[in-house]
């Protein structure tokens, strides 16, 4: 139940030789219809990949066909050459559809710097496009990994309607739209200016909020696609709660399955000035690698929450901020708190709650610990 949850949708995932070692790499989804609209979110990173580019340019006209994802290699900082071979790619799905490559995504992930293996890539879509169906959201899903070690996906039933997601990753997950490939699809009749609001505002309170080491990647892509099959006009309140449903649900895989972490760290800060405040105050806590190192062994060291706190511009007065590890207040206006020892900090699932004691907003960003195992990750292959 992923991409293909939704009426009008089919999907497939094969190996098509991108990757060494014969798993899937490269996945197709193509919408049915009768409705072609869709929307698209992407990385805020100036150095953008050539599909970024080209898929920015697609969704122009508000209108999607069909999605073609890779793995096994980003074609990012690969010059004209590689927007040529991302225009080849969309072509290729549009011969094997008999479709208009202006409707079809086109989206990458991988190694940066080298261009992708295009005979292998286009002989691929071929056979993709003889194993599209229903059945396929499962092996789609399986396809579009990289370092993740499960597959991410996530559906909701809404009145009438249902909405599917499948995402991809592990590692750079920080904003904007955390080093990623999204797709979501939805069987309800909405125009394309309908699926951008929604999807603006989802990413905005899930993806955009997930910050697990501060690196922003070249390839960031969103997308939602409704195909319209059910014949239902939802309620757009109703469908916007579905969608950030599905994209929280996914950003929360994405979390744990970050690489080398062993804990997930919820920043909630409240008592804000501005929603921009506590957001830029999270990020700022997410982004400490002393306290990600101090959580990841396993010390409630609030005095490095405090010090991350005071990086920012955001409105607060030093000796009125509170912090709270899972549950427990050890900092109480900007000194010593309840007893350090109190906090359990056992559990995969830290809470950090910052208070600013400044106002009525609150935001939560998400982050991970900084272990061994990520560095070596890191470390290990060219990435």
């Amino acid at each position: 139940m992923s991409v293909t949850a939704p009426l009008g949708f089919r999907a497939a995932g094969i190996a098509a030789g991108i990757k060494s070692g014969g798993a899937r790499d490269l996945a197709l989804v193509v919408n049915d219809g009768p409705s072609r609209a869709a929307a698209g979110v992407f990385t805020a990173n100036r150095v953008k990949a050539a599909p970024v580019l080209w898929s920015q340019q697609v969704l122009s006209g508000g209108r999607l066909r069909a999605v073609m994802l890779n793995s096994g290699g980003a074609n990012a900082c690969t010059g004209p050459e590689g927007f040529q071979d991302t225009h080849a790619t969309a072509e290729k799905v549009a011969e094997v559809l008999e479709d208009s490559a202006g409707e079809v995504a086109v989206c990458s992930t991988g190694l940066i710097g080298e261009r992708l293996p295009m005979d292998a890539l286009l002989s691929g879509v071929e056979t993709a496009s003889t194993q599209l169906s229903r059945d396929g959201g499962l092996a789609a899903a399986d396809a579009i990994r990289t370092t993740d070690t499960v597959s991410k996906i996530s559906f909701r039933r809404g009145s009438g309607y249902m909405v599917g997601g499948m995402a991809k990753g592990a590692g750079m997950l920080a904003p904007a739209l955390a080093t990623m490939l999204c797709v979501i699809t939805t069987d309800a009749d909405l125009t394309s200016e309908e699926l951008d609001a929604t999807l603006r505002k989802a990413t905005a309170k899930t993806f955009d909020r997930l910050d697990t080491d501060g690196c922003m990647s070249t390839n960031d892509t969103v997308l939602l696609l409704a195909s319209g099959a059910s014949g239902v006009k939802p309620d757009l309140a109703e469908f916007e709660q579905k969608v950030l449903e599905v994209c929280a649900d996914l950003a929360r895989q994405l979390l744990v399955d970050a690489e080398g972490a062993s804990k997930a760290i919820a920043i909630e800060v409240v008592g804000a000035d501005s929603e921009a405040d506590a957001v830029k105050v999270g990020r700022a806590v997410s982004r400490s690698n002393l306290l990600k190192c101090a959580i990841h062994g396993e010390d409630p060291n609030w005095g490095r929450v405090l010090a991350a706190i005071g990086t920012t511009d955001a409105v607060f007065e030093p000796d009125r901020l509170n912090v709270a590890i899972n549950g427990i207040w050890i900092c109480r206006g900007g000194a010593v708190g309840d007893d350090r020892s109190k906090v359990d900090m056992r559990p995969r699932d830290v809470t950090i709650t910052i208070d600013l004691s400044a106002g009525p907003h609150t935001a939560t960003v998400h982050t991970t610990d900084l272990t061994a195992e990520y560095v070596h990750e890191n470390s290990a292959y060219s990435s």
